[in-house]
């Protein structure tokens, strides 16, 4: 079933007017059997980022605020469901191995992911309720940042944090029952929220693990505020001082997109499952070195020249000293030189090579130091992550390999059943099999098996 096309007038009114009439039946199977493979992918990133230090910082920084009986992922404490959202957005993306739609450069689900069920628990929903709320954040998210063109990376702001505000706003406003009008201020409200600041570049910080959390809890204040009758600008992405006129003053942006195709096109099936734990802008480049590696043999390699978008390249190889000779994992994670070298010469690319061995490693390091950059005319960033790789080798040959579209992209999408395989492994580093085929069993069958959202979230917890 198709939704009849929205006709007022803002693009918030639009949003405001589908998002109030979407019911769970009007989205089709495959797109709810996708949403929940992506749950569960971003279920499993949660529970495995507990065997890091920052999720213990996190839950001591929101400690503060006081305690509450809302569940959090892969975790036993319980907070408030702003603060569990915060923490819930922190576990997912804290690693920077979850979902990216590619389109919008955006990780669509850590901020509608948390914001759906800390609204549906609270309000005792279903978990099929749950299940559309979340649907429908993704919808928006990625409308906003396909909005950007690409550009919200240009001017330093991190399109997860921009765009999933709005994406959360929707989903908590569909579990709180607002019409479409209060819809439309849920938006307004939540553009005045809605930045994260791409400025962890430049020393590693860990800012960038907080964006969606915090998109998230800002997306349930401004449908709590919007519900008590607090009004927002109804031209919040379109109006002289809207999103894309501030965000991207000059650059190119595509407002209309916001309202384009809602409820015929579903942007959820465009989402990128990640294959590697690295920022996705290198995920071509693993791969072209990965299909190379075998032709090198004992060869040296004398220079490794890859070729990239000048915007992602913004991104993965600047600043030069953090990106030829990583800090941290983090760093590293955001690094071409060392993703490329680190796959040449260990095989692979997965956790393992962003510890701390990894990164003190002195042949993957020298490896880095014959890495060149170069722009790349031949991109199809940002409709995809485009990676060219030659390699060059003592005996005068000059391997090539182009990916011209990344593997995890919608033309050339992870299926189901390696979400499943990505998961095991994922939550399998801190979870027996048990608590993992129990979380599994919960999140397939969401929308199914007549639960509520909070048994959704119970069975979610270590």
């Amino acid at each position: 079933m198709t939704l009849e096309s929205p006709t007022r007038t803002t693009l918030a009114g639009q949003v405001g007017e589908f998002v109030t009439a979407a019911r769970i039946t009007d989205v089709p199977a495959d797109v709810r059997e996708r949403a929940r493979h992506l749950i569960l992918d971003a279920v499993g990133l949660a529970f495995a980022s507990t065997a890091y230090g920052f999720p213990a910082v996190a839950l001591d920084a929101l400690s503060t605020f006081g305690g509450g009986d809302h569940p959090v992922l892969g975790m036993a404490e319980r907070l408030s469901p702003r603060d569990a959202a915060v923490l819930n957005g922190v576990l997912i993306h804290g690693m920077d191995f979850d979902d990216t739609h590619i389109p919008a450069v955006t990780h669509v689900s850590a901020a509608a992911l948390p914001a759906a069920l800390s609204a549906a628990t609270s309000a005792g929903a279903s978990s099929a309720d749950m299940l559309l709320a979340y649907i429908l954040g993704i919808e928006v998210s990625a409308r906003v940042g396909i909005g950007g063109a690409g550009s919200f990376h240009d001017v330093g702001f991190h399109p997860t944090a921009v765009a999933g505000a709005f994406g959360a706003a929707v989903a908590a406003g569909k579990i709180l029952g607002l019409d479409a009008d209060r819809l439309g201020a849920a938006q307004g409200v939540v553009g005045s929220m809605s930045a994260g600041l791409l400025e962890f570049l430049q020393d590693g910080s860990w800012t960038k693990r907080l964006h969606p959390g915090w998109a998230a809890m800002s997306g349930l204040t401004a449908a709590s505020f919007a519900r008590a009758g607090w009004s927002g600008p109804p031209a919040v992405y379109e109006g002289r001082f809207g999103l894309y006129n501030t965000h991207l003053a000059g650059r190119e942006s595509n407002p209309g997109a916001v309202g384009e195709a809602l409820g015929s096109t579903w942007e959820l099936m465009r989402t990128a499952v990640k294959p590697y734990p690295i920022c996705h802008f290198i995920h071509a480049f693993a791969d072209a070195v990965l299909t190379l590696r075998p032709e090198i043999g004992s060869t040296e390699i004398t220079e490794i020249r890859c070729a990239i978008h000048p915007v992602p390249s913004k991104v993965v190889c600047e600043p030069a000293e953090a990106k030829w000779a990583p800090r941290d994992e983090y760093d590293a994670k955001f690094s071409l030189p060392f993703v490329v070298s680190a796959a040449l010469v260990r095989g692979r690319f997965g956790l393992a090579e962003l510890e701390d061995d990894a990164l003190a490693d002195a042949t993957i390091l020298g490896m880095a130091q014959k890495v060149r950059v170069r722009e790349d005319p031949d991109s199809a960033f940002p409709a995809a992550y485009s990676g060219a790789v030659e390699i060059e080798l003592a005996d005068g040959r000059v391997l090539r390999h182009r990916e011209q579209v990344n593997r995890g992209h919608d033309e050339r999408p992870l299926t189901n059943a390696e979400i499943v395989a990505k998961y095991r492994e994922t939550i399998g580093r801190v979870a027996d099999d048990a608590t993992a085929d129990r979380v599994q069993q919960a999140v397939l069958s969401l929308g199914e098996d007549g639960h509520t959202a909070a048994d959704f979230a119970e069975a979610c917890r270590a």
